[in-house]
C-alpha cells in the first residue's frame, strides 16, 4: 500500500488543528485522473472551513456538505496545480504528463501530494490544462482568483469605456478582476489599503482609493459596475458610499452572491489570457508544505496581497 503526505484536519479550530501525516495514496477510478500535486493555496474558503467560521448566509448548506461537528473529509484544501500521473481507462480529456490546475470543490483534498479528480465538471471539482507561462504556485492563484473574478465580472457585462470599481482590489480575486476589467476596456478604480496602491495601479487601475484614509467619494462620481471582491462580511463607511455611487442602470455584485461555479471552460479562458500576457496571477507569499499552520495564520490576518501558495515538493 503506497503512502503519501497530507495535511489532516480532524476537528474545527485554530491553524494548529492542521497536522502533517502519511496516509494511503489514492487510486483513480475509470473516469478519474490521478494528479500529483505540486502546489496548493490557502484561500479565505480554506480558513472558513478549517475554523468553521462560515458566513451566516452559507452556514447551514456548507455545514451539511463539510460536516456538522467536524470536517467530513479530513483532508481539506480547494485549489491544486500539478501533473497527471495516471488516468482511468475512460478518460478522454487528459493524458499522463499533462500539467493541470483547478479546484476540488466539495471534494476538498488539495492539501495532499495526490488527488483523484474526475475529468468532467461537478460540485466536486473542475480541472484544465494550466497556463504554460506560470509556475504551479502562480497557477493556484489563477485558478481560484481567476474563477471568482471571471464569474462575477461577467455579471457586469462591461462595455469599453465604462467606469468600474473593484472594492478589495489587492486580494486574490481582486487582482484578477482589476486586470480582467482593464482588458475589457473599462476605466478601473481600485479600492485597497495604502500599502497596495502601487500594486493595483500596476495592474491597470486608472485610479485607486485608500480605504484606510477615505470614507467618502467625490460628489457626482458614478460607476457602471461595482464588484465587492472582499465579501459581505467586511463593511465600512467607504463601502456604503461606493454602493451609493452606482449609476442608475449600473450593477453591484459581491463575490458572496452565490456559490463559486466550477467551470473548466472558464479555466481554459483564464489560461488563454494569462498566456497572452493580459492577466498575471499575483502571489504574496509561498510557504512550504510543512509550514501550512504558518500559512493559515498569515492568511487569517486578512492583509495578503494576491494569493498565498503552498509548495508541496519534498524538502531536500
Amino acid at each position: 500500500m503506497e503512502k503519501m503526505r497530507a495535511i489532516i484536519c480532524t476537528r474545527y479550530g485554530p491553524p494548529e488543528v492542521l497536522q502533517l501525516r502519511e496516509v494511503e495514496k489514492p487510486t483513480p477510478k475509470d473516469d478519474e485522473v490521478l494528479v500529483k500535486i505540486h502546489a496548493t493555496a490557502v484561500t479565505a474558503s480554506d480558513i472558513f472551513i478549517r475554523g468553521s467560521q462560515i458566513p451566516i448566509q452559507f452556514l447551514i448548506p456548507m455545514r451539511l456538505y463539510i460536516g456538522l461537528t467536524r470536517p467530513r473529509k479530513s483532508i481539506i484544501g480547494l485549489v491544486l496545480a500539478g501533473e497527471i500521473e495516471s488516468i482511468g481507462k475512460d478518460v478522454k480529456r487528459f493524458r499522463i504528463g499533462d500539467q493541470v490546475y483547478g479546484l476540488t470543490g466539495f471534494g476538498l483534498g488539495a492539501y495532499a501530494e495526490y488527488k483523484c479528480m474526475k475529468e468532467t465538471d461537478s460540485t466536486h471539482g473542475c480541472l484544465a490544462i494550466k497556463p504554460v507561462n506560470t509556475s504551479y504556485e502562480e497557477a493556484t492563484v489563477a485558478a481560484y482568483g481567476g474563477l471568482l473574478a471571471f464569474q462575477y465580472v461577467e455579471k457586469g457585462n462591461i462595455q469599453h469605456g465604462q467606469k468600474v470599481l473593484i472594492y478589495g482590489a489587492s486580494g486574490t480575486s481582486g487582482t484578477m478582476a482589476v486586470q480582467l476589467a482593464n482588458y475589457l476596456g473599462a476605466r478601473v478604480t481600485g479600492v485597497c489599503s495604502s500599502t497596495n496602491l502601487e500594486l493595483v495601479k500596476s495592474l491597470g487601475a486608472e485610479a485607486v482609493i485608500d480605504y484606510t484614509k477615505v470614507n467618502t467619494l467625490d460628489p457626482g462620481v458614478q460607476y457602471d459596475f461595482i464588484l465587492d471582491a472582499v465579501g459581505k462580511a467586511k463593511t465600512s463607511k467607504l463601502k456604503v458610499a461606493c454602493k451609493k455611487a452606482l449609476a442608475p442602470k449600473g450593477k453591484y455584485v459581491s463575490i458572496d452572491d452565490g456559490s463559486l461555479m466550477l467551470d473548466s471552460k472558464r479555466l481554459a479562458s483564464i489560461k488563454e489570457l494569462v498566456e497572452a500576457g493580459h492577466i498575471k496571477p499575483i502571489i504574496d507569499k509561498c510557504f512550504r508544505f510543512e509550514e501550512i499552520v504558518e500559512a493559515h495564520r498569515y492568511v487569517g490576518k486578512g492583509h495578503k496581497r494576491g494569493g498565498v501558495a503552498v509548495s508541496i515538493a519534498r524538502s531536500s
